[in-house]
């Protein structure tokens, strides 16, 4: 059986950065993003300048309700991983990848919401060092992406 790999996009606000996520999804073997809410879907001039092509070839689909999604996806058997700091948020590198999975990205400002939160199987962070404890989302889900795309079998 395939292991899915899902990006969940909930509001991001940037086309920019969800155009740099596509491109980044297709280079660490994501199988399809979930555009949420208000992220910008194409064919949209600042997300096909920055994918350089890859919004025409990795799927996508529009789901307005994102805990909805993650509800359908936690009953397909999908691994629903939140990358989020929280008190409870474990390093990404700890993280196990069995079967399945769905990282979850936050909004710009506001992070991943906390209903969401509560139905993520696991919430992670990416350890850091300096002051600013916050990348820009673009840059934290490629990290995130590359580092589950380096655990698998």
């Amino acid at each position: 059986m395939k292991k899915e790999k899902y990006l969940v996009l909930p509001n991001i606000r940037s086309c920019h950065n969800v155009g740099a996520m596509f491109r980044t999804a297709d280079a660490c073997g994501f199988t399809k993003l979930f555009l949420c809410g208000y992220t910008a879907t194409p064919p949209k001039p600042q997300i096909d300048k920055v994918s350089l092509g890859a919004e025409t070839w990795v799927p996508w689909e529009k789901e307005e309700n994102v805990k909805a999604l993650c509800k359908r996806l936690k009953k397909e058997g999908v691994t629903i991983i939140a990358l989020e700091k929280n008190s409870e948020s474990i390093p990404l590198r700890e993280i196990e990848i069995v079967g399945s999975l769905a990282l979850i990205v936050g909004n710009e400002v506001d992070g991943i919401t906390e209903d969401i939160l509560e139905i993520a199987d696991v919430v992670a962070h990416i350890p850091m060092h300096g002051k600013k404890e916050s990348l820009n989302v673009s840059i934290a889900a490629g990290i995130a992406m590359y580092e589950i795309s380096q655990k698998e079998d």
